[in-house]
């Protein structure tokens, strides 16, 4: 292995970084950080390592069947809205509401609260049109806080058309189903959290890390642009 042992360094440095990446992320990522390594050889070195073995046991969301979904053109054509919950070290509930621009898969936003009803959800809307600009519309689903008399009253104050999946399709609203997907396997379901803060500053470092270096399937296998 002393041949290989500058490819065993990019493989190390890579996963003890990024322990929940497969080896094609893996892959991309060092081509995008300027290591020119042959696939078939880092793919060698990375089994030899045994890095292809499972690195722990985790939980399974219901599998679903992928459904084609066009992506917008632009930016600001669609956001996708979704919310997440979950449990502290304690057995408090938290949630999350995230939002992604369909258009490129940034993810914009992630709201983390023990409660986010309609009005938190307006005010984060709001700060984030403050920073990206205002959607020509959303995506969501038929939860409470995105059907209340509140919201839908402010999406069209602001011109904003609403595309409310059926109930029951997750699948329609796909793009944002994929990212939580994600954000569960690595963040949520990776650590156990003691604080509500603890899980705002891990989802903040993974956030920018996810948007900013982290190579998508859907864009050819590199980051948001």
């Amino acid at each position: 292995m002393e041949r290989d042992r500058g490819v065993i360094e990019v493989l190390n440095e890579l996963v003890a970084r990024r322990p929940r990446w497969g080896f094609w992320k893996l892959y991309d990522r060092s081509r995008l950080d300027g290591h020119v390594i042959n696939h078939k050889r880092l793919h060698r070195v990375y089994c030899a390592l045994k890095l292809n073995l499972p690195r722990r046991t985790k939980r399974r969301l219901p599998t679903r069947l992928r459904q084609p979904l066009l992506a917008p053109l632009r930016l600001n054509e669609i956001w996708a809205l979704d919310f997440m919950a979950d449990t502290l070290y304690s057995g408090r509930a938290f949630r999350t509401f995230n939002v992604i621009d369909e258009g490129n898969r940034e993810v914009l936003g992630i709201e983390v609260a023990h409660s986010i009803p309609s009005l938190r959800v307006i005010r984060v809307m709001e700060q984030l049109i403050e920073l990206y600009g205002k959607p020509l519309a959303l995506r969501l689903d038929n939860g409470s806080e995105l059907t209340s008399i509140a919201f839908t009253e402010w999406c069209l104050e602001r011109q904003i058309e609403l595309r409310f999946i059926q109930p029951g399709k997750p699948d329609q609203n796909a793009f944002i189903e994929r990212f939580n997907k994600t954000y569960r396997d690595e963040v949520l379901d990776a650590y156990v959290f003691e604080s509500i803060d603890q899980v705002r500053a891990i989802t903040e470092d993974w956030l920018r890390e996810y948007n900013e270096e982290r190579p998508h399937d859907s864009l050819g296998r590199v980051p948001p642009p």
